[in-house]
């Protein structure tokens, strides 16, 4: 229910803003239990368990994971998604890679 509430309130800040920077992302903690509920052994699955379990993820190939996952997923799978790949750019944009 975190992640769902999170997501929503993301979605919601975001919508109300006509440029919403991209700073304004979910929290790590919501963003690595994103990426959990998508690990599977799928090469996308891998990477998504890979940066779950804390391990250094390529924010190229991460943003590829979430594309593919996100052509599998559930309406609320892909907004969570879209909020996991706006955070993987936020990760960028300041320097700290995803």
């Amino acid at each position: 229910m975190e992640i769902a509430s999170a997501v929503q309130q993301l979605l919601d800040r975001r919508g109300s803003m006509a440029h919403a920077p991209v700073s304004l992302t979910i929290p790590d903690n919501v963003a690595v239990g994103i990426a959990g509920g998508y690990v599977s052994a799928t090469e996308s699955g891998q990477l998504m368990e890979r940066f779950f379990r804390g391990g250094d993820v390529d924010s190229t190939e991460m943003l590829e994971a979430i594309r593919f996952e996100q052509g599998y997923a559930s309406p609320e799978g892909h907004a969570a998604l879209y909020c996991l790949s706006g955070w993987v750019a936020a990760q960028v944009h300041k320097g700290g890679g995803a």
